[in-house]
């Protein structure tokens, strides 16, 4: 057994990123201002995309997302159920109805003939989610969305270097990302929201700080005009300095980090080839880079004959962390209670949703991590 423990997941900061911050906290300007500014350059340029605004989290983008949209009671909102329940809290809070697709069983990602049942007239935006580093099928699904002029926004939480037939996520439409500690690049908390509708843009830069026809920070006014009018009730969602100063290392440093991931991830795949009892996720063809953001494995629970909460319960004793991406939201109490899912209708989301189980991935752990936590593995599925 390990001596000391591993933690699921752990940010990797640079001295360079923390003089970063000491020298914003030392500017007297910490707010959002011209650090912020170009993050949201920077990361757009990154990605591909039109223009990027940062936020306070991915949340914080979802629910400006659904403001800007208008989506509101009597609207329909189509997601899958296998994600963060963020997403479907801001759909709830608007008044509208999430409605769940369900997955593919080995990718934990939808798709457009799962979707395309669940449309009707009242379907007011569709949102895919990326997992775990690796892409949905966008195509397939933007042709359906246009042939319907349904609205599609991606949940790149998990996506920030994720890559798409050779395209980076956030290229092309509109996307939400997340810079949460344990993503592949943080900001201690965080969120960016890109796309290449200007009149989407234009929105969600306004509803971002409480409504103003100016942003937070205006490099020609060396901060916000004092005479900014109100155009609609806002939001206080704008990223501060100190959290874009952090972003802009870790920016620098994010394929670095998704290259050691993908090291670490090889050589997990090559371990757990000989472990039956646990079946990592399969790699879409469509996923010319996989980010690596999680490592997932979805454990036989018949096999091993445990459950996944024992199995995590095991290994930790064993000194080794370990993370759940994600119970299904529509097993959550709150959803179960309300809406009451129909039985069968999401079969491979709760097939996954008892078995899932995500195993130590960051930057900062060596091949010998890997290897104590598939002996780890292999020690509890032998008791």
């Amino acid at each position: 057994m390990r001596k000391e423990f591993l933690p699921f997941s752990q940010p990797s900061i640079s001295e360079d990123e923390i003089a970063g911050v000491d020298s914003v906290l030392r500017s007297g300007w910490i707010t959002t201002g011209a650090k912020a500014t170009q993050f949201e350059e920077d990361f757009g340029r990154y990605c591909g995309c039109k223009s990027g605004i940062a936020l306070t989290s991915a949340t914080a983008g979802m629910h400006l997302l659904l403001k800007a949209l208008d989506v509101g009671p009597g609207d329909e909102v189509i997601t899958p159920s296998m994600t963060w329940v963020s997403t479907v809290n801001m759909i709830e809070l608007t008044g509208a109805t999430p409605v769940f697709v369900d997955i593919d069983r080995d990718t934990l990602m939808t798709s457009a003939g799962l979707i395309e049942p669940h449309l009707n007239d009242k379907t007011k935006l569709i949102v895919p989610v990326h997992f775990a580093g690796a892409a949905v099928d966008m195509q397939p699904l933007r042709d359906l969305a246009a042939s319907r002029s349904i609205p599609l926004v991606e949940d790149a939480a998990h996506a920030a270097g994720t890559e798409y037939n050779g395209s980076r996520i956030g290229a092309e439409g509109s996307s939400i990302f997340s810079f949460h500690p344990i993503k592949n690049m943080t900001t201690g908390e965080g969120g960016m929201f890109c796309s290449d509708d200007d009149v989407l843009l234009q929105k969600i830069r306004q509803l971002k700080f409480h409504g103003l026809g100016v942003d937070a920070h205006d490099r020609n006014q060396q901060g916000r005009s004092p005479q900014a009018e109100v155009l609609q009730p806002g939001f206080k969602y704008n990223m501060t300095d100190i959290s874009a100063v952090l972003g802009l290392g870790q920016l620098e440093r994010l394929d670095g980090f998704i290259e050691k991931r993908t090291e670490l991830a090889n050589h997990y795949l090559q371990l757990l080839s000989s472990v039956p009892q646990v079946h990592p996720l399969t790699v879409p063809a469509c996923t010319s880079r996989h980010a690596w953001h999680l490592f997932i494995i979805r454990l036989d629970t018949d096999s091993s004959a445990m459950s996944r909460d024992t199995f995590m319960e095991k290994l930790k004793e064993l000194n080794i962390g370990t993370g759940l991406h994600f119970r299904a939201v529509h097993e959550q109490q709150f959803y179960r209670k309300k809406y009451r899912q129909a039985a069968g209708t999401l079969v491979e989301t709760e097939w996954n949703s008892r078995r899932i189980c995500s195993l130590p991935l960051f930057p900062g752990m060596t091949m010998g991590d890997v290897e104590d936590v598939v002996s780890a593995v292999k020690e509890v599925l032998n008791q």
